[in-house]
C-alpha cells in the first residue's frame, strides 16, 4: 500500500501517530488513556504542541515503547529527511536488555512496516517468551541464533532468514560471537 509522503516525517508527532495507529488506538482511545483531550493529542501529533516530560512518560507507557524512542530524532540534512538514515544517525530502539541492541533503519515510523538492525551479544537471551501482533521476517547477516517459534526449535546462521507471524517466540545466542540480523516488521512496533 502506498502512502502520501508525510510533510515532515521525522518528527515526534509523526512517530506518535504511526505508533498509535499500529496499535489500533483512535485519538479518543489514546487521549482517554493519557487523561488528556483529543484536541491536545491531535496538536501533539501534528507538532503544533509539545508534550512535557510527564506526558512523554505516559505516552511511552500507553504505546509500550521505551521513553528513549521518543527522543531519538536526529537532525538529518533537510534533503535527506524521510529518505536517508546515515550509519551514525540510527535511532536506538527497544529496551536494550538481555544483550540485544536494536537500531531503526527506517527513516521514521510512518510506513506500514519498519526495518530494524539487531545485534545479539554472545550469551544473550530473551527473558521471556514473546508474542506480538506483527508479521516479521529476519535475515541473519552474521553469527548464529537459536530460535523457538511456536512449538518448533531452529538454529539459524549467516544467509538464513525466518518469519514469525504473531506466534509465541523465544531467541538465544549461546555462541561466542555476536549475531547480527536485519528485520522487516509490520506494523511498526517501536
Amino acid at each position: 500500500m502506498l502512502h502520501d509522503v508525510p510533510q515532515n516525517p521525522q518528527t515526534l508527532g509523526a512517530d506518535l501517530r504511526a505508533l498509535r495507529k499500529a496499535r489500533g488506538l483512535t485519538l479518543t482511545d489514546m487521549a482517554e488513556a493519557l487523561e488528556r483531550s483529543v484536541g491536545w493529542l491531535s496538536q501533539v501529533e501534528r507538532d503544533k504542541s509539545e508534550p512535557t516530560i510527564s506526558d512523554l512518560r505516559r505516552i511511552a507507557k500507553v504505546l509500550e515503547v521505551p521513553m528513549s524512542m521518543l527522543f531519538g530524532h536526529s537532525a538529518a540534512p533537510e534533503d535527506e529527511q524521510g529518505y536517508i538514515v546515515r550509519a551514525g544517525a540510527r535511532r536506538q530502539i527497544g529496551a536494550s536488555e538481555g544483550g540485544l541492541i536494536e537500531e531503526l533503519l527506517s527513516p521514521d515510523l510512518t510506513d506500514d512496516f519498519e526495518v530494524v538492525h539487531s545485534t545479539f551479544a554472545p550469551g544473550a537471551t530473551i527473558q521471556e517468551i514473546t508474542t506480538r501482533p506483527t508479521q516479521e521476517v529476519a535475515y541473519i547477516v552474521s553469527g548464529r541464533l537459536d530460535l523457538r517459534i511456536g512449538e518448533q526449535a531452529f538454529s539459524v546462521g549467516p544467509g538464513d532468514s525466518f518469519r514469525i507471524r504473531g506466534e509465541a517466540h523465544y531467541w538465544a545466542n549461546p555462541y561466542d560471537e555476536p549475531c547480527v540480523a536485519i528485520w522487516v516488521i509490520a506494523p511498526p512496533v517501536y
